[in-house]
This record gives C-alpha cells, sequence and structure tokens, in this order.
C-alpha cells in the first residue's frame, strides 16, 4: 500500500500539532514522491508558512512510528481546526534557501541536480529531509540517502539570503 503524508507544524514540544496542509486541496497526490518537487504548488505553499518564519516542521507519514509515550503518530493528530490553507506565492530566487536553524545547516535550491531523464525537474529537498516514515509505503524516496528524514522537527525556515554561519548540505537526492 502507499504512504501518505502531511506537512505539519509542530509546538516547541515537539508534539503537538501547530498547523499541517492538505495534498488534495492543491491538486496534487499525498504520496512523499508525488509531490516532493521544485516548483510543486503544494510544496511552495507550505513553504509560503515558514518564509522567513522558522517553525519546527515534519512531513509525516501515517506510516511513521507514533510519538514517544503517544499511542498516534502526527499524521494521525492533524485535527481540521488546525488546517492551514495558504495561497500567497513567491519566486524560487524569494524561497531559495531551505534553513535547518536548529543544525545551522542550510540548502541552495539553485545547486539541486535535475533528475536524470526529467527534463528541469528536480526533487524539492524539503520534504525528504523532514520526512517520518519513509520507505514504509509505495510512493516513499526510493533513492539511497543518508540525509533522509534527519530534519524531521527541526526548527526549519526558507529565506531569500544565504544564511551566515550556517554549513551548507548537498544531499543531492536521487532516485
Amino acid at each position: 500500500m502507499g504512504q501518505y503524508y502531511k506537512p505539519i507544524i509542530l509546538a516547541e514540544n515537539k508534539k503537538s500539532v501547530k498547523s499541517w496542509m492538505y495534498s488534495h486541496e492543491y491538486d496534487n497526490r499525498l504520496k512523499l514522491m508525488e509531490h516532493s518537487y521544485i516548483g510543486n504548488s503544494f510544496v511552495s505553499a507550505f513553504e509560503s508558512l515558514i518564509k522567513g518564519n522558522p517553525q519546527r516542521v515534519v512531513w509525516g507519514g501515517d506510516y511513521a512510528d507514533n510519538c514517544k509515550g503517544r499511542k498516534t503518530n502526527l499524521y494521525d493528530r492533524c485535527k481540521d481546526s488546525e488546517k492551514a490553507n495558504p495561497t500567497e506565492k513567491f519566486t524560487t530566487t524569494e524561497t531559495r534557501y531551505v534553513v535547518n536553524h536548529s543544525k545551522k545547516e542550510f540548502v541552495d535550491k539553485f545547486s539541486v541536480p535535475e533528475i536524470k531523464g526529467w527534463k528541469g525537474a528536480k526533487i524539492h529537498p524539503l520534504p525528504l529531509l523532514t520526512c517520518e516514515g519513509n520507505g514504509r509505503g509505495g510512493g516513499d524516496f526510493r533513492g539511497e540517502n543518508k540525509f533522509v528524514g534527519t530534519w524531521a522537527r527541526d526548527v526549519i525556515s526558507v529565506e531569500s539570503k544565504k544564511p551566515q554561519g550556517y554549513t551548507e548540505i548537498k544531499p543531492n537526492f536521487e532516485e
């Protein structure tokens, strides 16, 4: 079966959902690799929630482990009253850098390589870096990459300017 995902903004306790988004409201599908591309309307809409506004982020899968001390995972705990539906749009330049304030790292989306055989298409690093549950269902990222999920629940933002004093990482996701 396929695993479904919701991008989620967490409270400081890393367990309580502040807000989340639903891909179908942006004419996208729910599986990770069905929407994890630079320029995708759903991912871009989520970026508007964290543009210049660092938040705890996780791309929560419905097959992810339950939170410690809880009987549910984050995907299951998203309530309709917490759903966000942003419509603000930004250029790629305005959201060029995906920044992890917890680890003092960043990714320059301009340096993300094109997918072989897909003219101009690039995998967006944000969903893959912040996902929980990857590898447990159809539609998940299938490549070998040590960075998958390493930013989950960290404080993340997107920025137009390169962060000073942070280390650039190049996850270069390829399937």
